[in-house]
């Protein structure tokens, strides 16, 4: 009897309407994520001013959230993984959405911080499962490319975030601000609709069915012997699932994963929760700061697209390491000039060497660990990250208590783009999921050759 191969048919499938549902829903979701995150930073000096609480306590503030993030990428992760990508992405996005809106009505900075620890458990969650069901349907040519242009989306938020807080700060206040964060829920039923569960869990669940019905909306032309049968992913061996990130010599690479990750968040956090108070530090207003935090994720969109293509091309690694190098220069060299326009530039730098290299390392990620293990490898990358988005809040907020020149205070930051391009360098690729399959087909191409 003829065994189809589901995730082969996807491979090899032309970019469609399907494709653009799966990428303009994720896309969106993810730029909620972003939204999300940035407008703590947009509207941290008001709620200092407001509640009267010193920088350490706005970083720990912003150090819960992250928390939270991290326990979500694990927790969500492997749910995902049993329950099915789809339900978990539906879950964390309803989690995040109405917690960051039910923000706007804390009155102080407890009940506050019980709220972004709550968004935080679902903006954890959604990222590594969207990341591995993007992935699961993109067309294998450009996969990097699709997932990297879904993941601009958290840019977009970013600066919308920037963009409406310099709008709606001076007049309104920050509550409204947090309140557009239940968007997502009043889209939430084309949500559902539009999003197709993962294909191998689907299979592994024995609904087939449903499979050949996804199939035939990626290519309404194709059609599927009525005999033929799915072949069937292997059954997970017992254990856990972390362990088996370290097992078939993915230990070192697993690691390297992690400590990149962690470089990127600390950079990530530190940068959108305290580049307008880094900047006013420096000497620009509050609204010039802000504008620098559209500037960086600019740059962060330009660096995802630009260089998310140039990984399918050339390979991770060969983008990646460069990228963070430029972004330490870039970050040791912000605190030198009093140019605006020169700055701007610096900082979009700085924004493609942090966000857009996470955007590229996810995919690297996803494709570096076997289907069966991707939301894990992505989940567990993303928690360990996490602690870096838990450090820098802190981290930052105490050194701004040591009235450090600015120069100083962004070149320690800078510290953490040389640690993630030195990680990134030690990841194995030769051990990756892609080419262990391009062994194994090159090996029965070979056997084939040898019978005829």
């Amino acid at each position: 009897m003829k065994t189809l191969q589901a995730g082969k048919i996807i491979d090899n499938s032309r970019f469609g309407s399907f494709h653009f549902s799966i990428i303009f829903w994720c896309f969106f979701i993810i730029l909620m994520d972003g939204y999300d995150v940035v407008i703590y930073g947009s509207v941290v000096p008001s709620l200092m001013e407001e509640w009267n609480i010193s920088s350490v306590t706005a970083g720990a503030i912003g150090s819960y959230t992250a928390a939270g993030t991290a326990v979500g990428a694990v927790l969500f992760g492997l749910l995902a993984d049993k329950l099915g990508r789809k339900k978990v992405i539906i879950l964390c996005t309803v989690l995040f959405s109405l917690s960051t809106a039910l923000s706007a009505f804390a009155a102080g900075p407890m009940v506050f911080s019980l709220f972004r620890v709550l968004a935080g458990l679902g903006l954890g969650g959604v990222m590594p499962n969207v990341i591995a069901l993007s992935t699961e349907y993109a067309p294998k040519k450009v996969r990097a490319a699709m997932v990297s242009f879904i993941f601009c989306g958290y840019s977009i938020g970013a600066i919308a975030a920037a963009l409406i807080s310099k709008s709606v700060l001076p007049t309104l206040g920050w509550k409204p601000i947090f309140l557009l964060g239940a968007l997502p829920i009043l889209l939430l039923p084309f949500i559902v609709k539009s999003l197709p569960e993962s294909t191998g869990f689907l299979l592994a669940k024995g609904k087939e069915a449903d499979v050949r019905k996804i199939l035939h909306k990626i290519d309404s032309s194709y059609t599927i012997d009525s005999g033929a049968k799915f072949e069937i992913p292997p059954v997970k061996e017992q254990g856990s699932p972390l362990v088996k990130l370290f097992e078939k010599k993915r230990a070192v690479s697993t690691i390297m994963f992690w400590i990149s990750c962690f470089s990127c968040f600390v950079l990530i956090y530190a940068m959108n929760i305290w580049l307008p108070k880094l900047m006013i530090e420096a000497g620009y207003s509050l609204s010039s700061s802000l504008i620098f935090v559209a500037a960086m994720n600019v740059g962060a969109i330009a660096g995802t697209l630009v260089f998310g293509r140039f990984a399918d091309k050339w390979g991770f690694k060969k983008v990646m390491v460069p990228l963070y190098i430029v972004g330490a220069i870039a970050l040791a060299s912000i605190g030198l000039t009093k140019n605006i326009l020169l700055a701007y530039l610096l900082i979009g730098m700085i924004g493609a060497a942090s966000v857009g290299v996470q955007n590229i390392s996810n995919v690297f990620v996803s494709q570096y660990y076997p289907p069966s293990m991707r939301s894990t490898g992505i989940g567990a990358a993303m928690a360990f990250g996490r602690i870096g988005g838990i450090f820098a809040p802190t981290f930052v907020g105490i050194l701004l208590t040591m009235d450090l020149p600015s120069q100083i205070n962004f070149t320690v930051i800078a510290m953490a783009a040389v640690l993630g391009g030195i990680a990134i360098l030690f990841v194995q690729e030769k051990h990756a999921h892609y080419n262990r399959v391009e062994d194994q087909e090159s090996d029965v191409d070979a056997a084939r050759e040898k019978v005829v």
